[in-house]
Order: structure tokens, then sequence, then C-alpha cells
């Protein structure tokens, strides 16, 4: 009985030390985009660097979640919400890493611009404010996940769309502007790959949100509408 209870208490410590490092990867991937859109507005090359450079600690935090869920798997064969868990987990550094990619693709952009002679950031306010709404995504993903709390899962699935809807306005009017002037081509479409990181940054904060539905209440969420997420929520 008290081996029991030693090895319960081991397994819980290993599961929560798992959880913390991907609040911690969250944390990172959160901070990299944060800097990569600052150093692109005021054309820092030195912090652009330190992102590219700085891209290695998500991928070995990745690894690292990974290998210990492999681990958990393995030795604790863990059954019912003990292994939506760990599903969950795996799923959700999937996602990090890849906004990490999407980090490390804006600071490149943003490398490229610089490189440009006269140089032109247009609609950039909207892609500020874009990038804002994706980032608060995240973080109420990543807290809903540290509290295994789906109340907001909704609010984030509509941001999303939100997200979605000022994507295809800055395409549209970088499409325009390019028409009227060919020779900002090469910088519109520079600020249009970093409007779809940013797009995209935002689709894999809501696939997060959903997989704490699927963790609390053990149903997939992520192909039905948030509608049908929000009474799911609520039951």
């Amino acid at each position: 009985m008290v081996h029991s209870e030693h090895t319960s208490k081991q397994y819980d410590a290993e599961l929560e030390s798992v959880r913390e490092r991907v609040l911690l990867m969250g944390e990172l991937v959160g901070k990299q985009v944060r800097l990569a859109i600052d150093a692109l507005s005021r054309g820092d090359v030195d912090q652009i660097d330190r992102i590219l450079a700085e891209d290695h600690r998500v991928n070995a935090l990745e690894v690292g979640i990974d290998e210990s869920c492999t681990q958990i798997i393995a030795r604790r064969q863990p059954t019912a919400v003990d292994l939506r868990m760990v599903m969950m987990i795996i799923k959700t550094i999937t996602d990090l890493e890849r906004i990490g990619d999407e980090a490390k693709k804006i600071a490149i952009a943003a490398r490229n611009l610089l490189q440009k002679k006269n140089l032109s950031l247009p609609r950039f306010d909207k892609i500020k404010h874009v990038t804002n709404l994706t980032l608060d995504m995240l973080l109420q993903s990543l807290d809903a996940f540290a509290k295994l709390d789906i109340s907001t899962v909704a609010h984030v699935v509509r941001q999303d769309e939100q997200v979605n809807e000022e994507f295809r306005t800055v395409m549209r009017y970088l499409v325009a502007f390019m028409m009227e002037d060919p020779r900002t081509i090469s910088s519109a479409l520079e600020i249009l790959f970093v409007a779809k990181s940013i797009e995209r940054i935002g689709d894999h904060a809501k696939n997060m949100s959903e997989y704490v539905v699927y963790m609390v209440k053990g149903r997939d969420v992520r192909h039905i509408t948030v509608e049908e997420i929000e009474r799911e929520v609520q039951q």
C-alpha cells in the first residue's frame, strides 16, 4: 500500500514536471513572436539575429517533452484521463514548436525587409493589431491548459475567425498596394508572409485550446462549429 502510494505520487510529479515544461515552452514561443514583430517595427538587426539563434531552445524543449511523454507511456501505461493528458501534451508541443517556426519565419522576413532600400511597411498597424490578437489567443490557450479550464475555448475559436478576417483584409490591401506601385511588390510580399505567419499562429493557438476540451470532456471538437463547442463546454 505504501509502495503504491509512493508510486502514485512519483507519477503525479512526473506529469506535473512535463506540464510545467509545456508552459515554459509556451512562454518562450510567445516571447519569440513578440520580439520578432518588435524587431521588424524598430529595424533591430541584432534582435532578429538573437531570435534566429534561440530557435534551438524551442526545438530542444519539444524533443525533451516528447521523450518524457514516451517514457511515461512505456513505464506507467496510463489510461483514461491520464492517457488523454499525455496525448494533449504531445499535441500541444507540436503546435508550440510550429509557432516557434512561424516566429522564425517572421524574423527572416524582417531581416529581408531591412536589407531593402527605401523600406516600406504597408498596413503595419494592422499587422500589430492581429499579432496582439493571436498572442492573446495563445495566452488564453496556455491558461486553459494550466487550469484545465474550458470556459474560454469558444472565445478563442471566435478570435481565430476574427484573425482570419483581418488577414484577408491585409491581403486585399497589399494586393492593391502592389498594383498601384509595382516597386513595392518585394516589400509587400514580405509583409504578406509575416501576416500569413501570424494567421497560422492563431490556428495553432486555437488547436491548443481545443485539445483542452478533449482532455476535460473526452470529446474531439476540432471539426465542429463554434456554437457546438459552446454547447459542449456548458454541459
